[in-house]
């Protein structure tokens, strides 16, 4: 199995209740793909309980078959559909792959 682990780093925004949204926006957009993608396996998203932390905002785990079944996951249309969105509303990644 693969384990796919993310984590993001949000904008600036105005508020924290503006923060807030965008980070239950994205926990929404990533979990409305569980089903979707038939690749992949499991998945898992936290929100930093810290909303004024220097560290990552927020965490995307997910877990595939292969690292062949990542690569799917990564150009299926619904995927790169949410990455667009993670896009406008991120300014800083990380992401480590490696099998259990």
């Amino acid at each position: 199995m693969i384990n796919h682990v993310v984590l993001f780093k949000l904008k600036e925004f105005e508020t924290p209740e503006e923060k807030q949204a965008v980070l239950n926006e994205l926990q929404s957009r990533l979990l409305s793909l569980r089903g979707l993608i038939k690749e992949l396996k499991y998945m898992e998203v936290g929100k930093n309980i810290t909303l004024n932390s220097p560290s990552f905002d927020f965490c995307l785990i997910t877990h595939f078959d292969s690292v062949a079944d990542l690569d799917v996951y990564r150009v299926h249309p619904e995927h790169l559909k949410v990455f667009e969105y993670i896009k406008e509303v991120t300014v800083g990644r990380a992401a480590v792959d490696f099998e259990f």
